[in-house]
């Protein structure tokens, strides 16, 4: 059974370690550099006042988190959203749970709208977004990564 509950930042650690499994991995987040707990610490003390984040637990394994947060180049109605399942975890409903926790918070911080930025040969998740109700609305064509390498990104909104 897959439990959700708000992370904290005493979760940093096995953020980090299952974020840089799938940046290893590569070829679903535009990340591409292993990130620290330090890193993810931050990452949660930005605007917290603004921000929600989720972590997926079963049977007391992290198998995914998600969060939202303001972006400095959308309106303050909305905000951005990233999500990270367990390498093999993919496609069990992880990240629908979490989803559920995250839209009701993003009602509580009385945000408008939800834009996520998936790369384009990111095929699993731009399904799981248009699975979830998110349209799309726009693309960024050729985003270099840090990486170097160039990928397009869609644009989807989940309207609240």
């Amino acid at each position: 059974m897959i439990t959700i509950r708000r992370a904290t930042t005493l979760d940093a650690g096995p953020l980090a370690e299952l974020l840089n499994d799938i940046i290893a991995a590569g070829g679903t987040t535009a990340m591409t550099l292993p990130v620290t707990a330090a890193y993810i610490r931050e990452m949660m003390d930005y605007a917290p006042d603004q921000s929600a984040w989720h972590v997926a637990l079963e049977g007391g394994t992290l198998c995914g988190f998600q969060f939202i947060e303001p972006q400095d180049n959308l309106p303050p109605e909305a905000c951005s959203i990233a999500t990270f399942v367990r390498i093999g975890r993919t496609g069990l409903g992880i990240g629908s749970t979490l989803f559920n926790a995250t839209a009701e918070a993003a009602k509580e911080l009385r945000y408008d709208w939800i834009n996520a930025e998936i790369r384009a040969d990111n095929e699993g998740g731009v399904i799981y977004y248009q699975s979830r109700g998110f349209r799309d609305y726009g693309r960024i064509n050729r985003v270099k990564l840090g990486s170097g390498l160039i990928v397009d990104k869609v644009l989807k909104r989940y309207d609240i």
